[in-house]
């Protein structure tokens, strides 16, 4: 057996470490601005304390091309890197809840029937299908946002909700789906991924690229209107973004996820209320 088969048969730890060095890039990406033309940090700072560095957020609206997106050429060129900027966030908050699943999947085929050449593409395949569908729901934020940025309810330059029907909304919305039937059968179908490979086991890559769609699409379903949730604390905002992101990984993983869960959705219908009458 060579060094390099001997070190793909220590499964959980080589996919644990890809996972890691997955959303640690992405988080540096987010870091450095995702391609927005200012870095997250001064963003961050620009969406606590908006009163701070006015001549660099006047740069960055300059830069950006978004604040009025004036021409078909620059909204495609706004669009692509709004997309990315989306998927990379996704990438950084939902692959460390998916890890679960992911690590479980490489110990289960391990445990098959061994093979001459066990089959060590199949969980990243799996993967490559779970992030597929946060691809897609990239695709449908960055036209949301787009759009409430031409309606004058989104910030180009902070990324945020300037609108108080909105961000109530929102934080009401999200709140009640919190609360709501669906929610709780999407995240448990989350915090399952033994039951999930039971009922839906597919074999080989095509297979495996199948479950990590339908893994992805019941994340999805669990998580959507949290990251909604972006557009009122700030698309950008590091802390908003890492606190949602510890928010889904305890839904996900905690042993008391599902109060977690509910608790959060409590907080986010009195906020939206006091948003409204504040």
């Amino acid at each position: 057996m060579s060094a390099f088969e001997s070190l793909l048969r220590r499964e959980r730890t080589v996919a644990a470490g890809a996972i890691a060095i997955l959303a640690g890039l992405a988080w540096v990406y987010i870091w450095r601005g995702a391609g927005m033309g200012i870095s997250a940090l001064d963003m961050t700072a620009f969406t606590l304390f908006p009163h701070l560095k006015p001549d660099a957020m006047a740069g960055m609206q300059a830069t950006s091309g978004m604040p009025g997106l004036p021409s078909a050429p620059v909204v495609a060129a706004g669009w692509a890197t709004i997309v990315l900027m989306w998927w990379t966030m996704m990438i950084a908050m939902m692959t460390p809840s998916a890890a679960p699943l992911l690590l479980l999947y490489g110990r289960v085929l391990r445990q098959r029937v061994p093979e001459p050449r066990p089959e060590y593409a199949a969980p990243i395949v799996l993967a490559a299908g779970y992030l597929t569908v946060w691809l897609a729901f990239s695709i449908a934020a960055s036209s949301i946002q787009i759009a409430l940025q031409r309606a004058g309810l989104v910030s180009a330059t902070m990324l945020r909700s300037q609108s108080v029907a909105l961000s109530a909304a929102v934080l009401m919305a999200a709140g009640v789906y919190q609360l709501s039937p669906l929610k709780y059968a999407c995240l448990r179908r989350c915090r399952g991924p033994v039951e999930f490979l039971v009922r839906h086991w597919r074999a080989g890559r095509a297979g495996a690229f199948v479950m990590g769609l339908r893994h992805g699409a019941w994340c999805i379903g669990c998580c959507w209107m949290l990251m909604a949730l972006l557009f009122v604390g700030g698309v950008m905002n590091l802390v908003w973004v890492a606190l949602l992101a510890l928010l889904v990984l305890v839904e996900k993983i905690a042993p008391v996820g599902v109060l977690a869960s509910r608790l959060a959705g409590t907080a986010l219908i009195v906020w939206g209320a006091a948003t409204v009458w504040v």
